[in-house]
């Protein structure tokens, strides 16, 4: 059982612990971008975040990883992480959800928005979601509790409108450029927002919209139920709020959604259900330039990267800047 300290451990400690995680797979998928090869991109960020993750000190499970019905060799559900325990002294026990790399096609042509990301919480913190789709809609925290996943889609864009104290004219609503949503994009233009479709990464595009300034306010329509679990973490973090629904249409999925343990497959999800850990850290590093964080750039005598941390306990919002410097005996750094 974890003690207070312990979970101070978690969110103050480890804070830095993982975004140095997420800093090396950032760094070493971004030395494939550009290449078109996404799925070299992707293993670029897997290694190096297993990797990094096995000097942290922590007695970490994935929860959320690379492959649960594929058969992973890393980062995969259910693998212990981490440093495990040090001259006898066994570390905390934290969940830990992975992204390795969100927007392995971003990278692989390199187009903004791609970044690595991961979420931890205490033991039973994160949702073990299966690897399928789930409806999603995120708002930031004026928006939270004002609007319904089964509502028509004018009506949620009223309640958002009403709650930033804007028009529906004036909202900016992100959704993934997909064939599924033809009918979601029409719906959000017959009530007259304005739409920003992207090719990847609706859960950058989740933390966006939780943020006020941002000039995004609201993601709508399908995507990763995974990628759904790591959004609720951020959302725990900036006080915003995710409802999603799993979509379990096949019987072979209905098995699988049982087998982890979830009874009622068209449950409506809120971010405290996603991720209902008391104490939560995020953690994400830019890999290409986006409307979030700077991507890494390559310096002859070493590289920069910019991470973002959150912590729910805590309540803090960092942006860490960070120089790799190759040191040698007439290595420069530049700012």
């Amino acid at each position: 059982m974890a003690t207070a300290s312990d979970l101070m451990h978690l969110e103050v400690e480890l804070a830095l612990e993982f975004v140095r995680v997420v800093e090396e797979a950032a760094v070493e998928s971004a030395k494939t971008m550009g290449q078109g090869d996404a799925p070299k991109a992707d293993a670029a960020a897997v290694k190096a975040m297993r990797r990094v993750m096995d000097t942290v000190p922590m007695h970490g499970t994935i929860v959320i990883g690379e492959g649960e019905r594929d058969e992973a060799p890393m980062l995969y559900i259910g693998e212990h992480v981490g440093a495990k325990e040090l001259d006898g002294v066994r570390y905390p026990e934290v969940d830990i959800a992975v992204d390795p790399l969100e927007g392995t096609n971003l990278c692989a042509t390199g187009a903004p928005n791609s970044i690595t990301v991961l979420a931890a919480s205490e033991r039973g913190g994160l949702l073990n979601a299966p690897d399928c789709y789930m409806e999603k809609l995120v708002v930031g925290q004026p928006s939270r509790g004002k609007v319904d996943l089964d509502a028509p889609v004018a009506d949620n864009l009223k309640a958002i409108a009403k709650s930033l104290d804007r028009k529906v004219e004036d909202l900016v609503i992100v959704v993934l450029d997909r064939p599924r949503h033809k009918k979601l994009m029409a719906d959000i233009r017959a009530a007259g927002a304005r739409i920003h479709l992207i090719g990847d990464g609706d859960l950058s595009a989740g933390i966006t919209a939780a943020v006020l300034g941002t000039g995004v306010h609201a993601v709508m329509g399908i995507g990763g139920a995974p990628e759904g679990v790591i959004t609720a973490a951020a959302m725990r973090c900036l006080n915003g709020e995710i409802l999603a629904r799993l979509i379990v249409d096949t019987p072979e999925l209905e098995q699988r959604v049982a087998r982890m343990g979830i009874k009622d497959p068209k449950k409506i999800y809120r971010s405290e259900d996603l991720a209902p850990g008391k104490h939560i850290l995020f953690a994400a590093t830019g890999v290409t330039d986006g409307s979030l964080l700077r991507g890494v750039r390559f310096f002859g005598d070493g590289t920069r990267t910019q991470s973002l941390i959150m912590t729910h306990d805590t309540g803090k919002v960092r942006f860490v800047d960070s120089i790799h410097v190759n040191q040698g005996p007439e290595f420069k750094v530049r700012f």
